[in-house]
């Protein structure tokens, strides 16, 4: 099966991310669109396994499959996170319905390290802008303080909320510029320290609940064995009962 052929036909969830899901679009702005699709599992049953992810056959869409999703999504992910939790859904089936009831099961103290790990790795990137331009690429500037912002609230409230709100109109005069390196630098430090703060009496569990995203893992693969598969039928008769050759 081809790779597109994966996300035009098993896609269970799809949505649009980036600055239209932010709440920071402009005129400028592309459209961002990620999603998840359910491989059928006797293509899993092969020597050529599927593809873990796939990019495209759109401009901008980039696609995960359900299994590699959830475990990114089980280390923190923060793009994983955050598209699970994208207010712009364009597409969802039973099962994307399922995936996402589980967003609670995903969210973890874990969250901290990889959201701070993710933080501080574009801190670098700004801090090397200043000292060879004199000043940072201010988009990404924004963006940081946006996750930032995010991070801190999740800790916060145990509730991972992507769009920003009353922030836009702050976030978007550091986008153009017109916020001084310094001020920004002083945001990034109140934020950062704040996020530290709130994880050390955040309402969310150490750890985030693996046994349940794998019980509906376990269950979707299974289903998806048991549906009539144009791809290999004498599969299926294994799956029924039969040897093979008694399909």
């Amino acid at each position: 099966m081809r790779p597109e052929t994966l996300v035009r036909d098993h896609t269970i969830y799809a949505c649009v991310m980036g600055s239209r899901a932010f709440g920071l679009a402009t005129e400028e702005s592309d459209t961002d669109r990620r999603g998840v699709y359910l491989t059928p599992t006797p293509l899993f049953w092969r020597f050529d396994k599927p593809p873990t992810h796939v990019e495209g056959p759109a401009e901008e869409q980039f696609s995960w499959e359900l299994e590699r999703f959830c475990e990114l999504a089980l280390r923190a992910n923060p793009n994983i996170l955050e598209c699970l939790h994208s207010p712009l859904v364009e597409h969802v089936d039973d099962t994307g319905r399922e995936l996402l009831a589980l967003r609670d099961a995903f969210l973890s103290r874990r969250v901290h390290e990889t959201f701070t790990r993710y933080a501080h790795g574009q801190r670098r990137k700004l801090d090397a802008d200043v000292r060879t331009h004199g000043a940072p690429r201010w988009k990404h500037a924004m963006h940081l303080l946006r996750l930032l912002t995010t991070a801190r609230d999740l800790l916060r409230t145990g509730t991972l909320t992507i769009d920003v709100g009353d922030h836009r109109e702050a976030l978007l005069a550091v986008k153009r510029g017109e916020v001084s390196w310094p001020e920004v630098d002083s945001r990034m430090a109140r934020l950062a320290w704040e996020g530290e703060e709130a994880a050390r009496r955040s309402p969310l569990p150490e750890e985030p609940d693996r046994r349940r995203v794998e019980d509906f893992l376990v269950r979707v693969r299974r289903a998806s064995a048991l549906q009539p598969d144009p791809y290999d039928e004498v599969v299926q008769g294994v799956v029924r009962g039969g040897g093979v050759g008694q399909v």
